[in-house]
């Protein structure tokens, strides 16, 4: 059986109807889970990270299954003024290189800047496209979107756009901050879901913990003078 298969999309800005491709569930597995949710696979397996975003061929509208369903006329006329003028003509339906994956986040991201999707989708598009450059070990690409990411996070946290996910979204504040070496930070969110009695999650609270120790073993290893909520990290783990 071959790792992906073909779905037919309608696209939300033209209409046109266009094949794209997907990973079978099957193919899903993957080795390890980074600690902000990012899957790695075999390197001899598809990625199925790589065909998140559909690209239509006809007119270079990209969109995630999280982007609206349909587009108002306003969104349609403001991408075709903005991009619409500039699009080559491109098919990204098949196979997938880590450069035409990267290629297809940055058209989505562009796609919903351009008609103002919600900032939470906005927000996962730029934390899959740090995810891609992780793959590919460019450490300063992946700090730069991780910036972004967390930015667009903070935003929705601020306007609660996603209060059901609420302590998740709190948790990936602080994770972000940590893997940016913004530690202080890092331990308010973490702290924030840990003493937050109204957060029932448990899942979500034990990876704050977590994110606690983590931020611990990152700061001791640069040397860097412990805050009070983790002197006695060691001790109330015991």
């Amino acid at each position: 059986m071959e790792p992906l298969y073909e779905i037919t999309v309608n696209c939300a800005q033209c209409g046109n109807a266009f094949r794209t491709s997907r990973v079978r569930p099957s193919f899903k597995k993957a080795i390890r889970v980074d600690s902000d949710f990012c899957k790695h696979y075999k390197l001899e397996n598809e990625n199925p990270d790589f065909y998140v975003v559909r690209v239509c061929p006809e007119c270079g509208f990209a969109s995630t299954e999280s982007f609206a369903e349909q587009l108002h006329n306003r969104q349609r006329m403001k991408y075709q003024e903005r991009l619409l003028p500039v699009w080559k003509g491109k098919d990204y339906g098949g196979k997938r290189t880590a450069e035409q994956a990267m290629e297809a986040y940055k058209l989505a991201l562009l796609s919903a800047q351009t008609v103002e999707e919600n900032e939470r989708v906005i927000a996962g598009i730029l934390h899959h496209i740090a995810w891609l450059y992780r793959y590919r070990q460019d450490w300063e690409g992946e700090q730069r979107f991780l910036r972004y990411a967390l930015e667009s996070y903070i935003r929705v946290y601020e306007t609660g756009e996603d209060e059901l996910n609420r302590a998740r979204l709190m948790f990936l504040i602080g994770e972000l901050h940590r893997r940016l070496k913004d530690y202080s930070e890092a331990i308010r969110w973490f702290g924030r879901v840990i003493q937050d009695k109204t957060i029932m999650d448990a899942s979500t609270i034990r990876a704050c913990r977590d994110g606690w120790a983590r931020t611990r073993e990152d700061m001791l290893a640069e040397r860097m003078e412990l805050p009070d909520e983790l002197k006695g990290l060691e001790k109330r783990k015991e």
